[in-house]
């Protein structure tokens, strides 16, 4: 019986130690930060603010999923029928599409070697 309780007495105090270091570390003139405000409730099967809108639509023998956030389409997945998916994507607005994929664009050197 002396035994359970020395057990249960030093797992008490084990317990209460890190929190009497917590108080210990406190400053005194901490004080409470502001309360913060919940996430915002999220019911299934309702669309997210921002969240986007993909249309997934067949061209030829191509699978194309368009990317698009408050009507601006902003990047597409192409998944050819025999490949690797690869996605086009626009850094802003007025940007080209960049390619980011198994198969980048190659960039040919155009150096003078020798001219006659």
């Amino acid at each position: 019986m002396d035994k359970k309780l020395l057990i249960s007495l030093l797992g008490a105090a084990t317990m209460c130690w890190p929190l009497q270091k917590l108080i210990a570390a406190t400053p005194s003139d901490a004080q409470m930060l502001e309360q913060v405000e919940p996430p915002p409730k999220v019911i299934p099967g309702e669309p997210l603010d921002d969240e986007p809108e993909i249309t997934i639509r067949q061209k030829d023998k191509k699978t194309i999923e368009e990317y698009r956030m408050h009507g601006e389409l902003y990047m597409m997945k192409i998944t050819p029928e025999h490949g690797v998916p690869y996605y086009l994507y626009k850094d802003d607005q007025q940007s080209d599409w960049v390619n980011i994929g198994p198969n980048p664009p190659l960039a040919v050197p155009k150096w003078t070697l020798f001219r006659f």
